[in-house]
Formats: C-alpha cells, sequence, structure tokens
C-alpha cells in the first residue's frame, strides 16, 4: 500500500474515533442529567415538603454530581464510568456503573442517598 493510502486510512480513523468520542460525550453528559432528575424524583418521593438541591458540574475529568453541598458522585467524561466519592475532588478507585453500557441499570437502582454506589 503506498503511503498516500495508509494516510487516508489513518485520517479517516482518526476522524471516526473522534466522532464518536463527541457523540460518546453528549450521550453520557445527557445521561448525567437523567441521573441528577431521578435522585430528585426519588428525593422528592420520599419528603415531598423538604428542598433538594442537585446538580452537576463539569471538571477536567469527571462530572461531578453534587446533592447538597456535597458530592453524591463522580462520572468519568470520556468512559461513562460512575464512581462512589471518596472525598469532594475525588473518587474512589472502583466503577460502580457505566452510564454509556448501563444507564438503565443505574437509574433503576439510584436513590437519593448514594447506597446504590456501594459494592456488594
Amino acid at each position: 500500500m503506498t503511503q498516500n493510502k495508509q494516510d487516508l486510512i489513518s485520517a479517516v480513523k482518526e476522524h471516526h474515533v473522534r466522532k464518536d468520542f463527541a457523540y460518546d460525550a453528549k450521550v453520557i453528559e445527557k445521561n448525567v442529567n437523567k441521573l441528577t432528575q431521578y435522585l430528585f424524583d426519588d428525593y422528592k418521593r420520599r419528603w415531598d415538603n423538604r428542598d433538594y438541591n442537585v446538580s452537576y458540574k463539569k471538571g477536567n475529568k469527571y462530572w461531578k454530581v453534587i446533592t447538597d453541598n456535597s458530592v453524591h458522585c463522580f462520572v468519568d467524561r470520556i468512559t461513562g464510568d460512575v464512581f462512589k466519592p471518596a472525598s469532594w475532588s475525588k473518587p474512589a478507585p472502583i466503577p460502580r456503573f457505566n452510564l454509556l453500557i448501563n444507564a438503565q441499570d443505574c437509574f433503576n437502582k439510584c436513590d437519593c442517598h448514594g447506597s446504590y454506589l456501594y459494592i456488594r
């Protein structure tokens, strides 16, 4: 194969990977938004009359899901892995769910207290 063909093939592959990455990033952000809505709905179902703030914040490597001034979980922006927090700025090392592969499983098990993030 000539060098030009190899360059063209690698350029097409690189473009395809970038295109998929951009799509995955949008899906992950959409699912992080969905997760925050599920958390809010679960809280309101349990305690309808109390205020509850759920938000998410984009960091360099992770989406940080925040509930009432504490970290609920971290979501890797590239892979979609969901992590239990180890501290305010650091996730635990083992992923619990993946928002690209099994997002609905995560949504079905999530609760406002984070018990679904513990390894059993």
